[in-house]
């Protein structure tokens, strides 16, 4: 539990090779089913503050009540994903909580000096990665608003993470 953000949610890890890594946590961890897009629909995206046309692809899965994203970015735009990976291996590059009081949740960690990195909007709602220290090479902070899509959709993945046969391990047709 994080005293500004709020309990954290989602283990958020950049990767190279997103099909390979997918096929890592299912046949290695045994972890899924994993619901992908190839492009992750993100509005009013913004790296440090600036305007950037980030093409992301995204893949998402649950260990019991546990989320793990992975994202692989597939341009050069400016983002925070392409940044963790100019410095090091690919890995878990954020953590995630989703409050349901978004906007008081970035005021208090700008309050306590936590800088956005980067922000936008998918169709799950607004989301914002947080800067605690550029210096630091270590995990960053992702909230992201607690909308009634978002939690119909997480609960849906989860439901199937919980009856998984290992059967479909890759859906591609996310749960309305």
């Amino acid at each position: 539990m994080s005293l500004i953000y709020g309990e954290i949610k989602q283990l958020g890890y950049v990767v190279h090779d997103i099909e390979a890594a997918m096929r890592h946590w299912v046949e290695v961890l045994g972890v899924g089913p994993w619901f992908y897009v190839e492009r992750l629909p993100v509005k009013n995206f913004l790296y440090r503050g600036e305007p950037s046309d980030v093409h992301a692809s995204i893949a998402i899965a649950n260990s019991f009540g546990t989320q793990v994203e992975l994202i692989q970015q597939r341009n050069s735009a400016p983002s925070m994903y392409r940044d963790f990976l100019a410095n090091g291996p690919e890995g878990l590059q954020h953590v995630s909580t989703w409050p349901v009081d978004y906007d008081a949740t970035v005021q208090r960690a700008l309050a306590k000096g936590h800088r956005i990195g980067q922000q936008g909007e998918s169709n799950r709602g607004p989301f914002a990665y947080f800067e605690t220290d550029r210096g630091h090479r270590g995990t960053c902070m992702e909230i992201a608003a607690y909308t009634d899509v978002r939690k119909r959709q997480f609960d849906a993945i989860e439901a199937a993470a919980r009856n998984w046969d290992g059967k479909d391990p890759i859906r591609t047709k996310w749960p309305e």
